[in-house]
């Protein structure tokens, strides 16, 4: 799937309901093109500062306490994943490919970029959606893109990546169960994890890094952060 650039301007409205165009176009009026900390040869459209992104999106919606735009910025779990992904290619060259909780679209960037044979970035948020596309468009590679909740859904893949999906405990608590049960069934499942608080105990550590992070965000500049692999048990 290729996005074909488009200079509408965000019309006021539910955003669910927003057309891809108007979603896209958002998203450029807010963000820069820039290159990723760890995965320079990367780049994504980024908030320069998030308060008046988040503002703008609330505005937008007409709602308040919204969390983080999480598109907007390249989480430490998902450019640990991106680099990872990139330095060894063979671990997803030629194979199908699950990017789910995308949000900016990097690590599904990255593998697009390693040489999968088709890569799908899945999120809840129709504005990650868009710059997902965007995203792959500014780094010219193909990428497909779904809108939708799947967890609890069959996984057609050999490999699922998650980058930086640990952070809520209620999510954690979804994804955990859900993400194991993936990994039964033959997928290939690794993620990309700063420690967060709700990180499954049992995972399987491959490597790891020291990611330049987002001080407002994570209250530090840096975060070591693990890749980790969810590993069926044995029978």
């Amino acid at each position: 799937m290729r996005y074909v650039d488009v200079t509408l301007e965000p019309s006021p409205g539910s955003l669910p309901e927003a057309s891809l165009s108007a979603r896209a176009a958002f998203v450029r009026a807010h963000t820069a093109l820039t290159a990723v900390p760890l995965v320079p040869e990367i780049r994504l459209y980024m908030a320069t500062e998030l308060t008046p992104l988040w503002r703008a999106t609330q505005a937008w919606l007409g709602t308040c306490g919204l969390e983080v735009p999480f598109w907007c910025v390249p989480w430490a779990g998902g450019q640990a994943l991106a680099r990872w992904v990139l330095d060894r290619p063979e671990t997803v060259r030629g194979l199908r490919v699950v990017d789910f909780g995308a949000g900016s679209g990097l690590v599904a960037i990255a593998c697009a970029r390693a040489g999968a044979a088709s890569v799908r970035a899945i999120d809840v948020d129709p504005l990650a959606e868009a710059a997902c596309l965007l995203n792959a468009e500014a780094n010219d590679v193909t990428i497909a893109v779904t809108c939708a909740d799947v967890v609890d859904e069959i996984i057609d893949a050999h490999v699922l990546l998650a980058g930086d999906v640990w952070y809520e405990r209620a999510a954690a608590a979804r994804f955990g169960p859900w993400l194991a049960k993936v990994a039964r069934s033959g997928v290939r499942v690794v993620t990309g994890d700063p420690c967060r608080a709700y990180v499954p105990a049992d995972l399987v550590e491959l490597a790891r890094h020291e990611v330049p992070t987002c001080a407002d965000l994570e209250s530090t500049t840096v975060r070591t952060t693990r890749i980790l692999e969810i590993v069926a048990p044995q029978s």
